[in-house]
């Protein structure tokens, strides 16, 4: 959970209650799940099994150790608690994907000091094929990036090729980052920088590996997936609200992408996947995401301007807030 984003977050959850009909119109689905177990505060990422079909592969923020979470979508309840071993303690684990091979590739890639640490790490181990409580052994790869540190809560990795990829989290300045063609346990492995992208706080790719969907808190696309990079501006994806907005996948069958948050009984939303979704050209940089940092959702969906909404709103409650208070301590 990111400190500073507290206050804005709790006052948007206020207004939001307030506007029910900017949440309806907000696109977001009836089905999908809760997450009951109170051990899940705060779920920052998700990724669907393949072989056990329904469950989906989660974890927390930070401050809660080596731990992997398998819940079943149809009950909402923990089926496994994998603890890992063979690795470090973690800091501040942001992401998980299911790769080709089987084995679910885990980011502890965070750093919300914007690039205090000098490398990050992966996890990786093999989908169990039993759901039960396990201790597994898990590969570590230590990561870090050509163009220095920076902070990132999105690991995705393309289930056909099986690289792996991490899109950097800045207003200003997010980049989509390749890793090597294999990672390796031995040395550094060291992410280049593809493409520009805006703020992001989770990513997947469909099971075909031939679309790559980004989300931050306002806004979620997807973009056709050539020759190795996102291509276009891509195509709008009606999100919905949810606060600290951390985590997305697809479901195994592609047909849905499911939109996760923070928070202990968060709520997991599934939206249905555009069927006919045409990707438009990019005049700007061909084979890479063009949208502006933050840069919301198409119009059309209305996203961005009742995102906009609830957070100028929001910041409005919390600057008068403030000023309550310190006319307070003056008198």
């Amino acid at each position: 959970m990111r400190p500073h984003l507290l206050p804005l977050t709790a006052a948007a959850a206020a207004v939001l209650a307030l506007l029910p009909s900017a949440a309806a119109a907000s696109g977001s689905a009836a089905s999908g799940f809760t997450i009951t177990d109170p051990r899940i505060k705060e779920s920052s990422g998700l990724a669907a099994s393949r072989i056990h079909p329904g469950v989906y592969w989660t974890h927390n923020d930070s401050d809660d150790g080596p731990y992997v979470y398998a819940v079943d979508s149809a009950t909402g309840k923990t089926v496994a608690r994998i603890t890992l071993t063979g690795i470090g303690s973690p800091r501040d684990v942001e992401g998980i994907s299911l790769g080709p091979d089987g084995r679910l590739y885990v980011g502890d890639i965070g750093d919300n000091l914007g690039g205090s640490w000098n490398h990050v790490w992966i996890y990786r181990f093999a989908e169990p094929k039993t759901l039960k409580d396990a201790t597994l052994k898990a590969e570590q790869f230590t990561v870090k990036y050509a163009d220095g540190p920076r902070n990132a809560e999105a690991l995705m990795v393309h289930p056909v090729t099986g690289r792996v990829y991490i899109a950097s989290k800045d207003e200003k300045a997010g980049g989509l980052y390749e890793g090597p063609q294999a990672l390796s346990a031995s040395g550094t492995n060291t992410f280049r920088r593809i493409g520009d992208v805006p703020w992001v706080t989770d990513g997947a790719f469909s099971p075909d590996g031939g679309r790559l969907a980004l989300r931050g808190y306002l806004w979620a696309r997807t973009y056709p997936w050539k020759d190795g990079r996102p291509s276009g501006d891509g195509e709008a994806v009606a999100a919905p609200w949810q606060g600290q907005a951390e985590s997305v996948t697809y479901t195994a069958d592609g047909s849905m992408l499911m939109f996760g948050a923070e928070g202990v009984g968060s709520r997991v939303v599934a939206v249905p996947v555009a069927p006919t979704a045409k990707p438009s050209p990019s005049p700007s940089a061909p084979g890479a995401p063009a949208p502006t940092p933050g840069a919301p959702a198409a119009p059309e969906s209305g996203s961005f301007t009742k995102g906009a909404l609830v957070l100028v709103l929001a910041l409005a409650i919390t600057l008068a807030a403030k000023r309550l208070l310190r006319r307070r301590l003056k008198a």
